[in-house]
């Protein structure tokens, strides 16, 4: 078995495979040649983990996700995580990789997506809520697909924004990075926003005028219990994108707007369903795609991934 730690994994694949590998997800999505269980989410004292199985014909893949929120205290990644990939006709155990890195390139892959298809192409702001590992993630895709000038950056409990910041002008020199003192400064200066929060209880402002003609992108709400996004942005939305039909369940960002009838849902549609050209949507108004992740993107990523790896001879083979 072939095992693919992070730098291996930076090694095998770049931005645009990555981005097309998560693109052939969502149609595989929409076409339902595939077989994906509801992920399973255990609660314990305040921790997360989640178990995500998916089949295609030729593999199938199974990631354990661990989500820690006190880790950020601790200066330790909120998020580990590990992927095994096995072969689909005979179930061979092909390779363990570093699920903590492929869930923080394929999310950033998902929200790139959501912007390539949800904004118009012309933006040249962005706003991010959130300075952690995935927001890192989602402003570096985010970078690749539009041609971003300026990014705003909001996190009230990051105390290292600067350090952040320059993390990022390593891998994006010639784009200006602000901080901002509020959600509010963010949203004001930027045509399209990422949140990539924990947060329990909106982090966006609620004062409907600031959402007009906005793109949201709404990646960290992945449970009930936690809403990134107020009331006040879905009284301006016509359609609502989400990455998979159990989003409407399992973020609180949809859920308690259907339970409180703010939004219906025939609102709703999967991206796969606007990359598939079976709805159209206008840029020019308000725009939402909220994700909440599924292992169908860890499956096609992490075969692509494993692709590259052999024929580049990338990673550790060990006997299991």
């Amino acid at each position: 078995m072939l095992i693919l730690n992070e730098s291996d994994i930076i090694q095998a694949v770049d931005f645009n495979e990555l981005l097309k590998s998560v693109e052939e997800a969502f149609l595989i999505q929409e076409s339902g040649n595939f077989n994906m269980p509801d992920r399973t989410h255990i609660d314990n004292e305040g921790n997360v983990l989640l178990l995500m199985p998916c089949f295609t014909d030729d593999f199938f893949s199974t990631k354990l996700v661990s989500v820690f929120p006190a880790n950020k205290n601790l200066g330790k990644p909120v998020i580990y995580g590990s992927v095994l990939l096995n072969d689909g006709k005979t179930g061979e155990p092909l390779t363990m990789l570093n699920g903590s890195k492929l869930t923080a390139l394929r999310t950033g892959a998902v929200g790139a997506m959501g912007l390539l298809y949800t904004t118009p192409k012309n933006i040249k702001t962005l706003g991010l809520i959130g300075a952690g590992i995935q927001g890192f993630h989602q402003v570096l895709f985010a970078c690749a697909v539009r041609e971003i000038e300026k990014v705003f950056i909001y996190d009230p409990f990051n105390k290292n924004i600067e350090t952040f910041i320059k993390d990022l002008k390593k891998y994006l020199p010639n784009i200006k990075f602000s901080r901002c003192l509020s959600a509010e400064d963010v949203l004001e200066n930027s045509e399209a926003i990422i949140t990539a929060t924990t947060s329990l209880k909106p982090v966006l402002p609620d004062k409907k005028s600031l959402y007009e003609g906005k793109h949201i992108i709404g990646i960290g709400s992945f449970k009930p219990g936690m809403q990134e996004l107020p009331d006040v942005l879905f009284k301006s939305l016509d359609q609502i994108f989400v990455d998979t039909e159990y989003a409407k369940k399992k973020s609180g960002d949809l859920s308690i707007q259907l339970d409180n009838g703010i939004i219906q849902e025939d609102q709703i549609y999967t991206l796969g369903q606007l990359i598939d050209k079976k709805v159209i949507i206008d840029e020019s108004k308000t725009t939402l795609f909220k994700s909440v992740g599924m292992a169908l993107f860890d499956l096609m990523v992490a075969k692509k991934i494993y692709s590259n790896a052999l024929q580049r001879g990338i990673g550790t083979e060990v006997k299991f």
